[in-house]
């Protein structure tokens, strides 16, 4: 079995006195590598998916100004705002054909810099159980977070569980951090929360190839919700993964890892008809 590799943590200045903590496995050599975007539950969700990548190339997850008790300007307050400036971390770091893997809020961030990548740095994207489109029905509206306990929050993301965490043992420091986090996630998410009523409008201009991933037991976005995130792209694929909800790389890694393993081999890197 391969040993993990480990990960550097480092601060990246980008322009407009932005800063941005990164997690870095791997190194980025020949320009290739995954950026992986983390949802309201924090960087720490991406860690084992970023770990197993890492053996196929270099993986780097930004930790989203204002979470984990880092600095967000106050300027910096939208979805559109953390495309822009993970696009500009992505030049920075040298990278092309980048696959950016986005877990819910995260896929929304990734779907708004598929559609402002004029340099073409990105090559694919993985959305997992994305939040950001509108729904078209109601009744597969994403829920409002807001209005939830953690406890509950807990029982609609994971179908086991042995995966859903046990707040009875937090700290009063971790309990403030993540208190902290959902506020900076509604900063973000804007007057609508979940979703940019015109985004799913915009989709149709993506040219990369999307793969969503969808937990099938997730009690946050349905998978009717899901399935229509994958039609919304012009080359949009969409893979089910059973006994998992909001996290399927997290409850169902195996799964998850081997639908984009055939995702790549498949569509991203297919070769080219004679």
């Amino acid at each position: 079995m391969t040993s993990p590799v480990p990960a550097t943590t480092r601060t990246v200045d980008l322009p407009g006195g932005l800063t941005v903590t990164i997690e870095e496995r791997g190194t980025s050599s020949g320009g290739r590598g995954f950026l992986l975007l983390h949802g309201g539950a924090g960087p720490q969700t991406m860690a084992g998916l970023a770990s197993a990548l890492t053996e196929h190339a270099y993986t780097v997850v930004p930790t989203h100004p204002g979470f984990q008790g880092t600095h967000r300007p106050e300027w910096f307050d939208s979805a559109a705002d953390l495309a822009v400036a993970y696009l500009d971390l992505i030049d920075l770091l040298g990278l092309s054909e980048v696959m950016v893997i986005g877990s819910s809020f995260g896929g929304w961030v990734a779907s708004e810099m598929a559609l402002r990548d004029t340099r073409a740095r990105i090559g694919s994207l993985t959305l997992l159980n994305a939040v950001g489109i509108h729904a078209v029905r109601k009744e597969n509206a994403v829920a409002d977070v807001r209005t939830l306990a953690p406890t509950e929050i807990a029982e609609l993301s994971f179908a086991g569980p042995a995966f859903r965490p046990d707040f009875s043992s937090f700290s009063d420091e971790q309990r403030a951090q993540g208190a902290a986090n959902q506020r900076t996630l509604a900063v973000y998410g804007g007057e609508e929360f979940s979703y940019d009523p015109k985004l799913r409008g915009r989709l149709h201009r993506v040219g990369v190839p999307v793969l969503v991933v969808w937990g099938e037991q997730d009690g946050i976005a349905s998978t009717v919700y899901g399935r229509g995130y994958a039609k919304s792209f012009p080359n949009g694929h969409f893979v089910p993964v059973p006994a998992a909800g909001h996290f399927p790389h997290i409850e169902q890694l195996g799964l998850t890892l081997g639908a984009i393993g055939d995702f790549a081999r498949t569509v991203v890197n297919a070769p080219a008809a004679a």
